[in-house]
C-alpha cells in the first residue's frame, strides 16, 4: 500500500499550522508556475502532513489570482495522497449559522477566470466530477468534528463564485433558491485539478456570514468576517490535529476511484499527444502516462 501524506489547504485565516513537528519549509517548482507559497512539510501525529496558505503568506492572492494549478502540481510532487480544504464561506441556510462547518459533497462552478484543468490541446482527458469529495476523507473529518465537539454539518453543496466581490443580493437570492448551502470562491477549479491530480479531496466550509439573503444580516464586511474567521481558525487547527491523530497512516483507495480518475479519462492516442504539455504532466498524470 501507498504511505498517506496528508495536505492541508489554509484559507482565509489559517496562514500557518500551530503544532507541525520536523517543520521545515520547501519551494516546490512547477512546471505550472508559481504555487501561493512555500510548502510547510511536518507530522503532527507521527502522520506526514503538507500545509499550503492558499491566498500566501499575508493574504496576498485574491481568488482569482491564486495559481491553482501550480498549488495543486506542487502538492502532488511532494507525494500528497489526501488533500483537505479548508475554507471561509457565506451561507445561504438559517440552520447554518456562522461559526457552522459544512462537509461540503457537492460543486456548482460560477468561477470564469480560472485555468480549470491540465489537461487541453495535444492531451485531452475528461475525468468524472459526478461525485467531486472522497467519501472516505469526509468521513474521517465528521469523526474527527464529532471527536473535538465541533458543530459540523456532514453533506451540502458549494457554489463557488469568481469574485473578489460578494454577492448581489439578486445572485444570494438565486443561490438560496436553488437549494445550495454555502457559497465561497476558492474551491473551484481547485477540486477539479485535484481530481485530475488523482488526489482524494474533501473541504471544510466554515460559515462566516449568512451571504446577503438574509434580512437582518444584509451587508457582509470584511471586518465582520474577519472576527468570525478568528474563532473557526481555532476550531480547524483542533480539527486538523485530531484528523492527523487518528488518519490511518496507509492511503485507503477511494471507493470512488478518485486517486485513480485517470485511468479511463485520457482520450487522445498515444502518437498524437504533445510532447511538451506531456513533460508538465510528469507529476499530475506520469503514473497512467508511463504505463
Amino acid at each position: 500500500m501507498t504511505r498517506a501524506v496528508l495536505g492541508i489547504i489554509g484559507g482565509s485565516g489559517i496562514y500557518d499550522l500551530p503544532g507541525l513537528e520536523n517543520v521545515r519549509d520547501e519551494t516546490v517548482a512547477s512546471p505550472w508556475g508559481e504555487p501561493s507559497a512555500p510548502l510547510r512539510r511536518g507530522t503532527l501525529g507521527g502522520l506526514p502532513i503538507v500545509f499550503l496558505p492558499r491566498h500566501g503568506k499575508g493574504h496576498v492572492l485574491s481568488p482569482s489570482d491564486i495559481n491553482y494549478r501550480a498549488n495543486i502540481d506542487a502538492l502532488k510532487r511532494a507525494g500528497v495522497t489526501d488533500l483537505v480544504a479548508l475554507s471561509a464561506c457565506g451561507s445561504f441556510k438559517e440552520e447554518l449559522p456562522p461559526g457552522c462547518f459544512v462537509l461540503v459533497d457537492q460543486f456548482v462552478d460560477r468561477t470564469y477566470r480560472r485555468e480549470s484543468s491540465f489537461f487541453g490541446k495535444g492531451c485531452v482527458a475528461h475525468v468524472s466530477m459526478a461525485n467531486p469529495v472522497s467519501p472516505r476523507l469526509r468521513e474521517h473529518l465528521a469523526a474527527a468534528a464529532k471527536a473535538e465537539g465541533i458543530d459540523a454539518v456532514d453533506g451540502g453543496t458549494y457554489v463557488c463564485m469568481e469574485g473578489p466581490q460578494f454577492s448581489s443580493l439578486a445572485e444570494s437570492l438565486t443561490y438560496k433558491a436553488a437549494g445550495y448551502s454555502v457559497i465561497g470562491m476558492t474551491n473551484m477549479p481547485e477540486a477539479k485539478l485535484a481530481r485530475e491530480a488523482e488526489i482524494c479531496y474533501a473541504s471544510v466550509a466554515m460559515v462566516t456570514d449568512f451571504d446577503c439573503w438574509h434580512p437582518h444580516h444584509d451587508a457582509v464586511t470584511v471586518q465582520d468576517i474577519i472576527r468570525m474567521l478568528n474563532s473557526n481558525a481555532d476550531k480547524a487547527k483542533a480539527l486538523v490535529s485530531r484528523l492527523a491523530r487518528d488518519f490511518p497512516r496507509e492511503h485507503e483507495p477511494c471507493p470512488l476511484g478518485s486517486d485513480r480518475a485517470l485511468e479511463t479519462a485520457l482520450i487522445t492516442a498515444p502518437e498524437a499527444r504533445d510532447p511538451a504539455l506531456l513533460k508538465k504532466l510528469d507529476a499530475v498524470a506520469g503514473r497512467v502516462l508511463r504505463s
